[in-house]
């Protein structure tokens, strides 16, 4: 990016604002593209979680904060620097999770659960694909309607209607 921000002031001074208009969109495009990397990193690090819970059955305190981190982080990225649009917007979770991060989380997945006890093929076989992606999608319709503050009640409401989330929050 420095070679980039050399360039456009390159053209600025040199008045060629048609290249240094190319340079900014070329710029908005590479800040766009880390920002969803961040987003997919953390949606993943969600998902590992949400798989644990659905085939392990229990919700530990490292699973939950694991969680909430993720979603904290998450509606905070997401949320483009007008304040009031996002960089994935509500309705386009479902398929961002199935076109870009499922997969991979059902991988590093299988390395964790139960110890590594299954392959990443064994372990998709027995995933409820579709009750994970509604349980994720609930918790990222979350990030659209509570601010930062009252997040974290609100999601350890969601966290004890998980498998083992009643003992969890009865700790």
């Amino acid at each position: 990016m420095t070679q980039e921000l050399i360039d456009l002031k390159k053209s600025i001074l040199e008045g060629r604002y048609g290249d240094a208009l190319a340079i900014v969109d070329e710029l908005e495009g590479m800040s766009k593209r880390a920002i969803l990397r961040q987003i997919k990193s953390f949606l993943r690090i969600l998902l590992i979680h949400l798989i644990k819970n659905q085939v392990e059955k229990r919700l530990t305190n490292s699973w939950a904060a694991s969680i909430r981190n993720a979603i904290r982080e998450i509606k905070e990225v997401n949320l483009k620097d007008n304040q009031t649009s996002y960089y994935i917007n509500s309705n386009e979770w479902e398929k961002f999770i199935e076109d870009q991060v499922i997969e991979d989380a059902i991988a590093d997945a299988s390395d964790e659960v139960m110890n590594g006890k299954f392959t990443r093929s064994q372990l998709s076989g027995m995933l409820d694909k579709s009750q994970i992606l509604t349980t994720a999608t609930s918790l990222l319709a979350l990030t659209y309607n509570y601010s930062p503050k009252e997040l974290p009640a609100i999601m350890d409401d969601y966290l004890s209607q998980l498998a083992g989330g009643e003992d969890w929050i009865n700790r």
